[in-house]
C-alpha cells in the first residue's frame, strides 16, 4: 500500500488536534504538528548542508527526517497565538521541506502548517478543515488553559486571525476556511469528536480504495480468543 497523508486544518478550540491524534491512533501512524515547527526552527538556526547531511544519514538507515521529529517533545495542551502574523519566509521553508519529505517516506496526519496547499500536488492526501462555533469552542480553551471565558474568547479570535493571516500569506491569497480547499469540512458541535474521527476515517476509505483500516484493540481481542 503506497503512503497517505491526512492533512488537518482547525479552528482554535474545535478539538482538531485531539481528531487528529485519534484518526492517527487508530490508523497506527504518527501525527505531526507543532514538533514540524520546533524542528523548523532547530534547522533554521543551523547550515542547510549540515540537515541534509544528517537527513541523508537517516534516510540511508530508512528513517528520514521523521527520526528527528519523533525526538522532539509534544505540546500537550493548546498555545494560542497572541501575536499578530509576521512571515517568516525561511522558516516556513524548512517546515514545507519537512512536509513534503514526510508525505513522501511515511503515511501520518499532519496538523496545520498549510499542509493541504504544500501537498496539493500531492495525490495520495485527505486534506480536512474542522470548525465549530463559539460556544462549543469557549468552554474547551477555558478548561485546558485554565482562563476566564472573556480570555478564552480573545484567544480564539486571535489565534484564528493567526492562522488565516498565515493560510493567506504563503498560499498567495487563498482564504483558509475555503470549503473548497479541503477534501471534507466537519463540524465538531454537530458530529461530536469520535463523530469526526469515523467520518474522517470513512472518506480517507472512500478516496483511497485500497487502504484497510486496522482493527481496534478490542475486537482485536475478541478475534484472539
Amino acid at each position: 500500500m503506497e503512503n497517505f497523508t491526512i492533512t488537518v486544518a482547525r479552528g482554535f478550540g474545535s478539538g482538531g488536534k485531539e481528531i487528529a491524534s485519534k484518526v492517527a491512533a487508530r490508523l497506527n501512524i504518527h501525527c505531526y504538528e507543532n514538533r514540524i515547527l520546533t524542528l523548523a526552527s532547530q534547522m533554521s538556526g543551523i547550515d542547510r548542508q549540515i540537515f541534509e547531511e544528517v537527513n541523508e544519514k537517516l534516510h540511508q538507515k530508512k528513517k528520514g527526517i521523521s527520526a528527528l521529529l519523533k525526538g522532539l517533545p509534544r505540546r500537550k495542551t493548546p498555545s494560542p497565538e497572541r501575536n499578530g502574523f509576521v512571515s517568516n519566509d525561511e522558516l516556513y521553508n524548512y517546515e514545507k521541506q519537512i512536509i513534503i519529505d514526510l508525505a513522501n517516506t511515511e503515511s501520518s496526519v499532519i496538523v496545520g502548517k498549510a499542509a493541504d496547499w504544500v501537498l496539493k500536488d500531492n495525490p495520495r492526501v485527505l486534506s480536512v478543515y474542522i470548525e465549530a462555533p463559539r460556544s462549543f469552542c469557549r468552554p474547551r480553551i477555558m478548561e485546558k488553559l485554565g482562563v476566564s471565558a472573556e480570555t478564552a474568547d480573545i484567544s480564539i479570535t486571535e489565534t484564528d486571525r493567526y492562522r488565516a493571516e498565515y493560510y493567506d500569506y504563503y498560499t498567495g491569497g487563498n482564504y483558509w476556511t475555503n470549503p473548497v480547499n479541503y477534501d471534507i469540512t466537519l463540524n465538531t458541535a454537530r458530529l461530536g469528536i469520535d463523530g469526526c474521527v469515523e467520518m474522517i476515517l470513512h472518506a480517507l476509505c472512500t478516496k483511497f480504495p485500497d487502504i484497510v483500516l486496522p482493527l481496534p484493540q478490542e475486537q482485536k481481542a475478541e478475534n484472539n480468543q
